[in-house]
């Protein structure tokens, strides 16, 4: 996941998570970086060997033999020195034709985000279980029916700062910590990886969600123009792709009205009215009649009265809370639309939670979502990775590192003007064989599902439309945390594996 999230339905974020394996049983060390490779008083010396451990993951009535290898690589600047070690955790099925099968290799976002995200809440042989409504603390490991290692091999990578990747020198740790160097390094990661596992000749795949889809794009160019390997497909979940496009809803009227069809769905969700045709109607009113009075001043008299009572019936505010924000409700949604003393989420608009500042007039509290039961993950992959994995170390795991989001150097032009979308018309254009898809919780407010169909839409089709799809999902950001929304996205993700030719 996330950007670092600012709440306020008005900065993008992001997060990824990640999903492990299952039954353990026979455990072995494989050659890889040790103690004594590190410096000595280095944080790397804290960093055991790889470990390689076998499992086995029962999906439908199939049985999948796997080996799960948990390690660094280690990075190494320009005088042959270790800059860095990057910590991973893969999966590979056992007794596959390794050169034909599929290889993903998948990353959260943030900046400053594990994998963890990802790997235990959508794709890994294991998968985070939250029980019936009591949350973090009644989060279990259990096996996924719908892991995505029925039909591709795994790699999980955490970028420097978070997880367990760390600099070899703290006060050089910064080195990492912009849009290049970070998509350089996990280039430079997945190419080892490649060659120390013979997968050249292996079709190849990026997953990476919110900063992540930013990264994947990156990551793609820098892969083919340094590395010389070749992408087959691009799965990018609930991603930041155009920093015009996120934020400034309670300011800027194009914002406003892409975020208003996800602020109507989380209100149809909440209230059990949800359809796709009344989903379809918010998002008309949304690029028309909205966007047209939102750009101008604002509507009065009986046209104004109108005007706000059709936006307060979307989103479940009042007329007189939509009317004193002048139709820009961005920053009053979280607070102000359940009327009930709860919160509602940013990253899913369809949740809320007790308010812990029910008496304030803004919204001061932590998200549910995000600083809610996803936190839960930090802990349960610590566990999985000691206990299962093998990996055993007293490194403190950075699950979201705020120092990394806080300190990202964004390059010319700031945050503000960060975007991938002439990146993703260049990898489309170099590369005819790469697919897109795009993944989106249609109740997201921190990357509303129609910033993305707005760059679809003004994209040229380059080899054809059906390069680049577009799905949607019940849920917010992290939409997998929904069982029936994840098993749908599986099924779709499957689908797309195919089309690319693999």
């Amino acid at each position: 996941m996330s950007f670092h999230a600012s709440r306020r339905l008005v900065g993008g974020a992001l997060i990824a998570l990640a999903l492990l394996s299952p039954a353990l049983a026979q455990q072995r060390q494989q050659s890889g970086e040790s103690r004594s490779s590190a410096p000595a008083g280095s944080v790397l010396s804290l960093l055991p060997a790889d470990s390689v451990t076998d499992h086995a993951l029962t999906i439908g009535e199939r049985t999948l033999d796997y080996a799960a290898t948990a390690g660094t690589f280690s990075l190494f600047d320009q005088n042959g020195q270790r800059s860095a070690a990057i910590f991973y955790t893969a999966y590979a099925a056992r007794g596959a034709a390794t050169e034909a099968r599929p290889v993903t290799f998948v990353f959260n976002g943030g900046p400053g985000a594990a994998s963890a995200y990802l790997h235990l809440g959508l794709i890994g042989p294991q998968i985070a279980d939250f029980g019936s409504g009591d949350g973090a603390a009644a989060a279990r490991l259990r096996d996924n029916p719908e892991s995505w290692l029925a039909f591709t091999d795994l790699v999980f990578i955490d970028p420097v700062g978070a997880g367990w990747s760390r600099a070899a020198q703290p006060d050089k740790a910064r080195d990492f910590w912009s849009v290049s160097s970070d998509a350089d390094s996990i280039a430079k990661v997945i190419a080892l990886y490649v060659a120390k596992n013979g997968r050249a000749s292996s079709p190849k795949y990026l997953v990476g969600e919110s900063y992540g889809g930013f990264r994947a794009a990156k990551v793609a160019l820098a892969l083919q123009s340094q590395q010389g390997l070749l992408i087959s497909g691009v799965v990018m979940l609930s991603p930041f792709l155009e920093a015009g496009l996120h934020g400034g809803a309670s300011r800027f009227a194009l914002n406003a009205a892409l975020q208003l069809p996800s602020m109507a769905a989380g209100e149809l969700d909440r209230s059990g009215r949800f359809t796709p045709d009344a989903l379809a109607a918010a998002e008309r009113f949304a690029m028309t009649d909205y966007l047209v009075a939102m750009a101008g001043r604002p509507p009065e008299g009986d046209a104004g009265r109108a005007f706000y009572e059709r936006v307060a019936a979307l989103t479940g505010l009042s007329r007189d809370i939509v009317a004193r924000a002048r139709g820009f409700v961005g920053g009053v949604y979280a607070k102000q639309t359940s009327g009930t003393g709860e919160i509602v989420s940013a990253y899913d608009a369809s949740f809320a939670a007790p308010d812990p500042f029910p008496d304030s007039l803004s919204d001061e509290g932590r998200d549910p979502v995000l600083d809610g039961f996803a936190q839960a993950l930090g802990g349960l992959f610590v566990d999985y990775a000691r206990n299962r994995l093998g990996f055993k170390t007293d490194m403190t795991f950075n699950l979201l590192n705020g120092e990394v989001n806080g300190a990202w150097n964004w390059g010319r032009g700031g945050r503000a003007q960060a975007s991938v979308t002439r990146d993703l018309r260049q990898l489309l254009a170099l590369n005819p064989r790469l697919r897109l898809l795009v993944a989106h919780g249609r109740s997201d407010l921190v990357t509303p599902y129609m910033a993305s169909r707005y760059i679809f839409d003004h994209m040229p089709d380059i080899g054809g439309p059906n390069r680049r799809t577009l799905t949607l999902y019940r849920g917010g950001h992290m939409f997998y945390f929904n069982a029936d929304a994840r098993a749908a996205f599986a099924t779709d993700v499957k689908t797309f594996y195919r089309a690319t030719g693999s």
